[in-house]
Order: C-alpha cells, then sequence, then structure tokens
C-alpha cells in the first residue's frame, strides 16, 4: 500500500509532508491497478497459526501459490475484467514475487491449455529495483556504486578489489575469509547515515537544524480498534524494510554469527519516511472505510510476526526460462543503493541477450529522463535521478517509461 499512496495511487504523500495531493500521474489514469498486501500477515492481510502450524511460514515457492490464489478467486469475484490484459508489476524484492507469480500464472494457463478453466490474459511483467540474482544485485553491486560516488575511502574498494572479496552470501551467512569483512565493516560505517534508498537524497531520521529528526528510532504508536489498543511500529530503517541489502544489519548479522557484540543497536536512523501514512492506515475512519475488522492487526509497513525465508535460487532463471512468451520491462532508478542500476547490468549481461537497440536517452519535457536499451524478450529503462521507488521519486519519468512500453509506443 506504499506504492498506493507514495507513488502511483490517485492521491499521494510526498516525502516531508503531513497531507495528501492529488497525483497527476497516478497509474488508474490508464490502467485498472489491483495492490495486493502479501504475504499473508503484511499490512491488513492476515495469517493465522490456529489454522495451521505453518500458515504464517513463507518462501518464495509458496508465496507465489498464495498469491496466485489470489489472482484467480479475484477475477472469479470480479469476472468483467477477465477478458482484460493482464500485466504483473512490483519493485525491491518484488524482483522475486512479480516473476515468480507469472510463472504460477504461466504453468496454470498451460496446464489448462484446453479445457474450460479461466486463464488470466497474461501480458508482461514489469520490475523496478527488483532482486534479481543476489550474485549481482544489492551489497555487490551497492559496493560498486558506493565506490564510483566516493561514499567511502577508495582505498579500501580497490583493497576488496585486490582480495577478489565477494559479498554475495552475507545474508546467508556464507562470508569471505581473511580482510574481506574487516573492510566490508568500513564499508557499512560510512555509509549508515546514508539512505540507501536514494544515495543522494534525505536520511529523514537524522537530525534537522533544530535538532530532531523527522523520524525516532524504534517509536511506536497505538491504535484504538474494537476497544483494543493496538501497537505498531512508527518507523522503519533499512534492517526493517530490507534486511538483505543493508549494510548496518548485515554487519551485525555477522558480528552475532561470530559472537562478537552489535553496533549501535537501537541508533541507526529511519531513513524511510513513512510515519504519516502509517498514522493514517491506523486511524478508526480509515479502517472502517476500508471494512478492516477489528481482529486484524494494525498496519505496519514491515512485520515481524511473519516469518519468510528468501531462496538462493532467486528469479533471474524465470525472466530466461518465460522469455519471448510474455513482455518484460525491467526499470532501474540509478540512485538506488538498496538494488543498484550496476547489479541490473550486470545479470543482464551475464544472461547475454541480443541487443536489438543500442543505449539511448528518453526525454520527458525536453529533458533526459532516463535510458533505455532494447533486448531480446526484455526492455531494459534506466531513469535517471530516481532512487528505489522510482515512481516516488522521478513520477513524470517512470509513468512515460512505463504506459509508453505498454502502449507499445516509443519511449
Amino acid at each position: 500500500m506504499l506504492g498506493f499512496l507514495q507513488e502511483h495511487g490517485p492521491f499521494v504523500m510526498d516525502n516531508g509532508k503531513t497531507n495528501f495531493r492529488k497525483n497527476p500521474y497516478s497509474w488508474n489514469k490508464e490502467a485498472n491497478v489491483l495492490y495486493i498486501e502479501q504475504p499473508a500477515g503484511v499490512g491488513y492481510s492476515f495469517c493465522d497459526t490456529n489454522v495451521g502450524a505453518n500458515d504464517c511460514t513463507f518462501d518464495d515457492n509458496n508465496a507465489a501459490t498464495d498469491n496466485l490464489f489470489t489472482i484467480m478467486n479475484w477475477f472469479e469475484k470480479y469476472p468483467e475484467f477477465k477478458e482484460n490484459d493482464l500485466y504483473i508489476s512490483g519493485e525491491s524484492y518484488a524482483g522475486i514475487y512479480v516473476p515468480y507469480l507469472v510463472n504460477q500464472i504461466h504453468h496454470h494457463n498451460v496446464q489448462h491449455r484446453t479445457d474450460s478453466v479461466f486463464k488470466p490474459n497474461l501480458i508482461g511483467m514489469m520490475v523496478g529495483n527488483g532482486c534479481t540474482n543476489w550474485e549481482f544485485d544489492t551489497e555487490p553491486a551497492y559496493i560498486e556504486m558506493a565506490a564510483w560516488h566516493r561514499l567511502f575511502d577508495p582505498k579500501v574498494y580497490e583493497k576488496m578489489q585486490e582480495l577478489k572479496c565477494d559479498y554475495q552470501g552475507l545474508y546467508w551467512g556464507d562470508y569471505p575469509e581473511g580482510e574481506c569483512m574487516t573492510l566490508y565493516e568500513t564499508f557499512s560505517d560510512s555509509v549508515q547515515n546514508v539512505n540507501v534508498y536514494d544515495i543522494l537524497g534525505t536520511c529523514w531520521g537524522l537530525p534537522t537544524e533544530e535538532g530532531k529528526p523527522f523520524t525516532q528510532a524504534r517509536e511506536r504508536g497505538i491504535t484504538n480498534v474494537g476497544g483494543s489498543l493496538k501497537s505498531y511500529k512508527k518507523n522503519y530503517s533499512a534492517a526493517d524494510y530490507t534486511p538483505w541489502a543493508d549494510p548496518v544489519f548485515l554487519m551485525n548479522k555477522y558480528r552475532k554469527d561470530m559472537g562478537l557484540p552489535p553496533k549501535d543497536v537501537g541508533i541507526l536512523p529511519p531513513c524511510v519516511y513513512g510515519d504519516p501514512v502509517v498514522q493514517y492506515f491506523n486511524s478508526k475512519a480509515v479502517r472502517d472505510a476500508l471494512h478492516i475488522p477489528d481482529t486484524v492487526q494494525a498496519w505496519d509497513m514491515c512485520t515481524e510476526d511473519i516469518f519468510y525465508q528468501p531462496l538462493k535460487k532467486s528469479s533471474q532463471w524465470i525472466w530466461e526460462s518465460l522469455k519471448g512468451q510474455y513482455r518484460m520491462l525491467k526499470f532501474s532508478g540509478n540512485t538506488d543503493g538498496a538494488v543498484p542500476t550496476t547489479g541490473t547490468l550486470n545479470w543482464i549481461k551475464q544472461s547475454n541477450p541480443k541487443v536489438l537497440e543500442e543505449w539511448r536517452p528518453y526525454l520527458v519535457n525536453g529533458q533526459v529522463a532516463g535510458f533505455i536499451e532494447e533486448y531480446e524478450g526484455l526492455t531494459l529503462g534506466v531513469v535517471n535521478g530516481a532512487g528505489h521507488m522510482a515512481p516516488q521519486f522521478r513520477p513524470a519519468e517512470t509513468y512515460h517509461l512505463v504506459f509508453n512500453w505498454i502502449k507499445q509506443e516509443k519511449i
């Protein structure tokens, strides 16, 4: 729902603001947009361990199975949309969610090709700054990007290169040996106050000139739901939001695994601006308007009440296996450090696709909005000056890219 209220819904709240404004680049001007909160237990969605011990336990595979179930049941409830073209879209970890769901729909349609079972009219998928291959995405790409932007000492990066330090497995506890983790700690310390989702942007948890930050780490709110008080977390650091892409979280995970005390626990700034949005979703008026049952938990950006295990396999294999069968757009804001453009370029290069149109700029209002490269079965769009949430940081430029691509018009 952050996408709905901060990126491409009809009304959005800008960073640093507390009121909504009408969004001239709302995606529902061009399409019917369905937002899904998943896995179950995220946002207003819910799971129940009383139903089964594993009802709140997920990985990339069973999350995709649940998402297919959701899509199919939604179409049964709203059959007037069954004939519409269907595109599956998302960002960040949806670089896993989206391809896995597309793969589920594909196999459903193939399985029922000759019978009367409803088959969604799947046309393509779009992923923005999405995890695709852990070998290249997140930490390996952020370190390279941060080095070029001089976010940490160039000599540290040179030493990493010299030692051939491999940081792709940090989240799973696959640590490089020797001096590499000491070098990584220097990198982590250097970027801890940088907004990983927009390295040139504001970290909202750092103090302002008046000395008080916009957001406070680990601050909680209380909402009254049906006479019961429910607690929710008001602000989130990258360790909460994308732990697999946060250097401080990963460094502390390493220290814990090595039997060492963590560093800076409790003071990591929550760079993401979201407090007013979280409070909005937890207001009684909004819950009532959306018919949220009183039994459902308070709305949170992220949740610690479910277990999710990412798989090392990631999703590049799906892009390759379904290439040519569906349209595919990978777009990337080039100031994102969580899933940087560098990693996307590297996994595309590894797949060695045929280039149909060489790298070129695209323009919006006469200015360079980004860059396009067309491959066989894949369009790459780089949104210039956009962070992790490209439609939020560069709405006009992302809107132009996405809907010209959908309409198959020149970007």
